[in-house]
């Protein structure tokens, strides 16, 4: 106590405790540095929200429901194609926005009265896209708007399979967003390959 009531009184002690006290927490604290990028953290969800047996449960029974439905076997609108000339880091950011399209355009339109749990699972999936709304892409947008186009253009021309379609691979979906989303393909987790 002595020692502080001394450097209390000059100027330079003050200075001294500062330097080797103070600076040091700063230089160590978890804040970012400025200008750093804080996108990365904010596009990811945590593992927990993929572990709910029942939701899961929900999404592939739907999404078999809706696949017994489809017609058209050639085509695939969830898939590795999404992912064509998009950064790793971006592609999160890429998911977000096809569940936000998914959910709106095709899960909670008049679809939804004719599949059983549709409200259950678009209500899981739009709580995601919310826990992900400070995700931003970094870099050029061009080639995410193109691929989520193209997949938009292609469920349009499937005309009324294509939001079936769009509902039989609700299982895609829930494991895409998972391996990009969670850090569950950087721990040596499960990876759905297409």
């Amino acid at each position: 106590m002595a020692a502080l009531q001394t450097l209390s009184k000059s100027f330079p002690g003050w200075l001294f405790f500062c330097c080797c006290c103070c600076l040091p927490l700063l230089l160590t604290s978890s804040l970012p540095l400025k200008g750093a990028s804080t996108a990365h953290h904010a596009c990811r969800l945590r593992k927990i929200n993929f572990q709910q047996p029942y939701i899961r449960n929900r999404t592939y029974t739907l999404a078999k429901t809706a696949s017994a439905s489809d017609k058209d076997t050639d085509n695939r609108l969830i898939g590795q194609q999404l992912f064509v000339n998009i950064r790793e880091n971006n592609r999160c950011y890429l998911m977000k926005r096809v569940v936000e399209f998914v959910v709106e355009d095709v899960l909670l339109t008049e679809v939804k009265n004719q599949y059983p749990h549709v409200e259950e699972v678009a209500q899981f999936l739009a709580s995601l896209t919310s826990e992900l709304r400070s995700c931003q892409f970094s870099g050029k947008k061009e080639h995410i708007e193109k691929n989520l186009e193209q997949m938009k253009n292609k469920m349009e021309q499937l005309g009324e399979n294509g939001k079936t379609k769009a509902i039989g691979e609700l299982d895609l979906l829930f494991d895409y967003m998972e391996n990009t989303c969670t850090d569950v393909s950087k721990k040596g987790g499960n990876k759905k390959k297409n």
